[in-house]
């Protein structure tokens, strides 16, 4: 049996594959405002159905997080598009499930004062320490000092 089809229908596929179907996402998702003044994070599971040309034709919500979070994983879900297979000439619409994780975006630290392009200097000393017992070698070393300097 080499040569049969061990699949009677071929399952859409994402373009790139699972971690591309999720970059996309993540690339499309905004965060909805209602959610950040309320602290809202969590997993939205949307149930979709593909038709025979790889387009998402209906999205349902089956868990959500309300404050918009739900709204918003909908319209990213429908943009979705799908490499569909050919199926023996039979037009199917097949059903997903998707977990979409909402989390609130890390904000950004406020600009230094540093402008961009001017530098700054660090110095580091270190130093050993000498035990209590004095030797008549007097060869001491002076500390060692390291200095970096970091340009923004």
């Amino acid at each position: 049996m080499d040569g049969k089809k061990t699949k009677f229908l071929h399952q859409p596929e994402y373009p790139g594959g699972p971690k591309a179907l999720s970059a996309f996402i993540y690339q499309q998702l905004q965060y909805p405002k209602m959610a950040s003044e309320a602290n809202i994070e969590g997993i939205v599971l949307i149930e979709y159905d593909i038709d025979s040309k790889g387009t998402v034709i209906e999205t349902r919500l089956l868990q959500g997080l309300g404050y918009g979070c739900d709204d918003e994983a909908r319209r990213v879900v429908s943009l979705l598009k799908f490499h569909v297979p050919r199926n023996r000439g039979v037009r199917v619409i097949f059903h997903k499930k998707i977990h979409i994780h909402f989390k609130k975006p890390v904000e950004q630290p406020a600009a230094t004062d540093q402008v961009p392009g001017q530098s700054f200097q660090m110095n580091y000393t270190i130093t050993t320490a000498t035990s209590g017992v004095k030797e008549e070698n007097t060869d001491v070393k002076p500390p060692t000092t390291y200095t970096y300097t970091i340009q923004l």
